[in-house]
């Protein structure tokens, strides 16, 4: 029996995060304590240059993911994801090389707008961590759980939009619009100072409705039982909160991830390979965000250039546009916000 490449790749891929969760939570986050920014820096570090070594592996094996083994099988899956592509000829091995390269291409820039749009999360945990007084040391533990979370609810969310995109084109549409809406959004309350209301919060009404809560925190525990009553800890409540607010989130990075590809896998490895990192991300960038004061302003131009892309989609694909272009686009906006940013600085608050 003929092995399917496409189960063997998605197989592998699966034992790889699980292995790099399962190490990051017995050996890297077994002690409780906060992390340098020193730490942060080598570990961001560490888990880009996974994202990056991932590049080259589709660039080099990526038709695995489809099982593509002929010609005809190669113009079904383009014409199915990548509609834009067109082949020269029939030569399979040059088609392959095409198709590969402009995977790896979408997968990369898929990553950037996830890790970019992850930035704007970071700060949103950061404000909830300290709204709920959460103790430093136990931010990992947190943090930890709300990414195993949020990497469940983006496979199944990310799978459910891909067979919707299949199914009803127009929903690109709808969701360029959302992300249009999200970008100016952005862009109008980008100096409003943003806080979190623990009392008011909707999670924590309807937790405190239905379940007993512990007063104060237990170390990094999400149960305690006391007298022989089971009660949930403020911790939990905090995960609960961070899972809500990614699933908020996901709102907008699934659907700008559909303006730079169709294909489910690319969508779920790029979003997968910036969630990871966002631990050691979260504490290297809380230390060093007051630098970067037009970041909020590049995010806002990049999702309403997303929108743009989703809601033109039919028009692009006609024209023929490459994936490198948006490619190109996203990197001069995040430098551009960055060069800004140092050459024109602008008081912002330490945020840690």
């Amino acid at each position: 029996m003929e092995l399917n490449h496409e189960v063997v790749f998605f197989i592998a891929f699966t034992v790889f995060i699980v292995s790099v969760l399962l190490v990051d939570l017995l050996l890297i986050g077994r002690k409780r304590h906060v992390l340098s920014t020193m730490e942060a820096a080598v570990w961001t570090g560490v888990w880009v240059s996974f994202a990056i070594g991932f590049y080259f592996l589709i660039l080099h094996f990526g038709d695995m993911l489809h099982d593509i083994r002929s010609f005809s099988d190669l113009q079904a899956v383009a014409a199915k994801f990548a509609p834009h592509l067109k082949f020269a000829n029939e030569d399979l091995t040059q088609g392959l090389i095409q198709y590969r390269k402009n995977m790896a291409t979408e997968y990369i820039t898929g990553y950037l707008i996830e890790y970019t749009l992850s930035l704007d999360n970071v700060f949103v945990i950061l404000m909830i961590l300290t709204g709920f007084s959460v103790p430093e040391k136990n931010y990992k533990t947190v943090l930890f759980w709300g990414i195993l979370g949020a990497i469940i609810m983006r496979f199944i969310f990310i799978f459910l939009g891909a067979a919707m995109v299949q199914k009803f084109q127009w929903t690109l549409i709808l969701f360029g619009a959302f992300l249009i809406y999200s970008g100016v959004k952005i862009y109008i309350e980008r100096n409003k100072e943003q806080k979190i209301e623990v009392d008011k919060h909707p999670i924590v009404r309807v937790l405190s409705k239905w379940f007993r809560i512990y007063p104060k925190f237990e170390g990094n525990k999400f149960i305690h039982k006391e007298n022989k009553v089971y009660y949930i800890t403020p911790l939990l409540i905090v995960l609960v909160v961070i899972e809500f607010t990614d699933l908020i989130f996901a709102f907008d990075s699934i659907p700008a991830i559909f303006s730079v590809t169709r294909d489910p896998y690319i969508v779920f490895f790029s979003n997968i390979f910036a969630i990871i990192g966002l631990r050691s991300l979260f504490f290297l960038v809380i230390k060093i965000f007051y630098l970067f004061t037009y970041l909020k302003e590049g995010i806002s131009v990049l999702l309403i250039f997303i929108g743009l892309k989703l809601v033109f989609h039919h028009f692009l694909d006609d024209i023929g546009y490459k994936s490198v272009y948006s490619l190109y686009f996203i990197l001069a906006v995040l430098v551009g916000s960055i060069v800004l940013s140092l050459l024109f600085p602008r008081k912002k608050k330490v945020l840690h």
